[in-house]
């Protein structure tokens, strides 16, 4: 099998007939079209292992994020005290019923 750096997705458009398609290949491979057999020529390429990983993002990093993030608002709300929740939570209903009163016209 090819190594994944050598392996691309090739946009490949035949010269005779009006095809077009994608396919993953090796890189400098040249394929005939499916259809009528002629010659293909090379429209786009993309590595696949750029496609894959964005550049910069480590798979450590990511993990413990989404580690953190699962635990989220539990872990927020049972480190505060019970008189800070209510304010928040005041807080929240007086928003929810602020916009509630600018959509229905200022009726409560």
């Amino acid at each position: 099998m090819i190594a994944d750096g050598r392996r691309q997705l090739v946009t490949r458009r035949c010269r005779v007939c009006e095809w077009q398609g994608e396919r993953i290949e090796a890189a400098g491979a040249d394929t005939d079209c499916p259809w009528c057999h002629a010659p293909t020529r090379c429209v786009r390429a993309v590595a696949l292992a750029e496609r894959r990983r964005p550049v910069g993002v480590s798979v450590h990093a990511a993990a413990l994020g989404r580690r953190g993030g699962l635990k989220g608002g539990r872990a927020r709300a049972a480190a505060l005290p019970a008189q800070r929740r209510r304010q928040i939570a005041q807080m929240a209903a007086r928003a929810r019923w602020s916009r509630r009163a600018k959509r229905d016209g200022g009726a409560t």
